[in-house]
């Protein structure tokens, strides 16, 4: 897209005026999570999208859970070939818009679609779209447009739909026979764990703040317990709720226990879940596509979803990475080394 094209994509976006008052933010200070705009599944059917290897491009941001779990998937699943990889800056722009910016690419666009901002796709698909251009979201490259940003079944297309271009040995992250069981837990890990921190870091009101905290834990608690007994939270192989639940957890101490007030404990003190978070880390897929500097440099020094909040911010320096390498144990609890080998499909 030219200079020019750009700027009056964003002149013409609904967002380029100030938001005064985050949109997400109900009358009770809580914290409601926008609807996703684009979610056409991925399939063989007629309404459906096509499943083509070189078509799509997946863009996404290392600091946001939603997108990372997409990303680990499509590694774990062999499908890098398949979908291409867009990443934009981990620091939003400083503009009067929330938005997420191509300035890690060479002159500061995405080297495939041409692209500044994330805004500019959304925009391109939708004039009228007013809400937060998010990641992750996958683009028909041959069309230009972007076609899902459905975070919440994005991971279920590529374990599914996407299975024929599936690397050989691929495991199966959501077998037949546990969908029913791993998506109702994902839907609740979804609303207390994943969403539930930002349920309390974006909380104005006191009320608000306290309900998300004490729901946060509980379910915490819950999945400590757990682990105790599993080694993975279906048994003794991964599946796609344990990449959902590490996509928050790998975030929790570095950025949301203090930069989300989600104080009652860290993660590390939690004997199972922390043994769990360092078992997934050196997984391959997990701990290979963690960048703990982009965590940071987002949830500390950049905005999150009100570009009017401006104050001098501190980037920590933790956390010491060693201890994510450290022996964890959790082995004792499967009856195999191979954290995928029950669960191949070839």
């Amino acid at each position: 897209m030219s200079t020019n094209n750009r700027k009056s994509a964003q002149l013409t976006s609904k967002e380029a005026t100030p938001n005064r008052k985050p949109k997400e933010i109900s009358s009770d200070g809580s914290f409601k999570r926008q609807r996703n705009r684009f979610t056409t599944p991925f399939g063989n059917g007629s309404d459906e999208l096509p499943v083509e290897a070189g078509r799509y491009r997946l863009l996404w941001s290392a600091a946001c859970p939603w997108a990372h779990r997409s990303v680990i998937v499509r590694k774990v699943l062999g499908l890098e070939d398949a979908i291409s990889l867009g990443e934009a800056s981990p620091i939003r722009p400083r503009i009067s818009r929330v938005d997420w910016e191509f300035s890690l690419d060479e002159h500061g666009v995405d080297p495939v679609l041409g692209i500044q901002y994330m805004s500019e796709i959304y925009l391109k698909t939708d004039p009228e779209y007013s809400g937060r251009p998010t990641v992750p979201v996958m683009v028909d490259v041959k069309k230009g447009v972007a076609v899902n940003n459905d975070y919440f079944k994005l991971t279920n297309y590529l374990e599914t739909a996407w299975a024929p271009f599936h690397k050989e040995g691929a495991p199966d992250l959501y077998p037949e026979e546990l969908r029913s069981e791993i998506d109702i837990l994902n839907d609740t890990i979804f609303h207390d764990v994943n969403n539930g921190v930002y349920k309390c870091g974006f909380a104005q009101s006191q009320d608000s703040y306290e309900e998300a905290f004490e729901n946060l834990f509980a379910r915490l608690d819950e999945l400590e317990v757990r682990l105790s007994k599993k080694r993975f939270l279906f048994g003794d192989f991964i599946t796609d709720s344990d990449v959902r639940l590490y996509s928050t957890l790998v975030r929790f101490d570095v950025a949301y226990y203090n930069g989300f007030n989600t104080n009652r404990n860290l993660i590390r003190e939690f004997p199972n879940l922390w043994g769990y978070l360092r078992d997934l880390y050196q997984t391959p897929g997990f701990g290979d596509t963690t960048n703990f500097d982009a965590i940071k440099r987002h949830y500390h020094l950049s905005i999150t979803i009100n570009p009017d909040k401006n104050e001098v911010k501190i980037l920590p320096k933790g956390p010491e990475l060693a201890v994510f390498n450290s022996p964890h144990g959790r082995e004792k609890l499967s009856e195999t080394d191979d954290k995928f080998k029950i669960n191949r499909k070839n």
